[in-house]
């Protein structure tokens, strides 16, 4: 069975916490990227999303020299390395999240995104994931 370590993204794109919305929004649109990850250190402190720049943000006039810790989801679901894909598209689904960091002995090593189930994992867990993060809540 696949598990996190086979599928992850690697190559982590972070901001430090005391960087402004402008920073990582920069940061995004030179890497390609819808997220980035908000470390102090080694130690994982929030997940920021082009959305949340946009909607908790750019929608309320709010200044793009703030912290991103002001706009970013702190408190954010990780998941072990050694997390069975199938597990991990469960966990995603349930708790409607669509990215997930991967961590190794508490450390930060990767990314796991709904992409990432669709593209390198069977089609079953993708699809299983999507559905359940595309719910809408109630």
């Amino acid at each position: 069975m696949a598990t996190l370590r086979d599928i992850m993204t690697q190559d982590l794109s972070t901001v430090d916490s005391g960087a402004t919305l402008k920073e990582a929004a920069s940061l995004m649109r030179e890497q390609d990227i819808g997220n980035v990850l908000v470390m102090d250190g080694d130690t994982l402190r929030g997940i920021l999303t082009d959305r949340d720049i946009v909607v908790r943000a750019v929608a309320y006039g709010h200044d793009l020299g703030s912290p991103v810790t002001d706009y970013s989801t702190g408190d954010v679901l990780t998941l072990d390395a050694g997390t069975e894909v199938e597990e991990a598209a469960r966990t995603m689904s349930g708790r409607q999240v669509r990215r997930v960091p991967v961590t190794e002995e508490g450390r930060v090593v990767g990314i796991v995104s709904l992409a990432d189930l669709a593209v390198r994992a069977s089609p079953q867990e993708g699809a299983a994931a999507l559905e359940g993060i595309s719910q809408p809540t109630i």
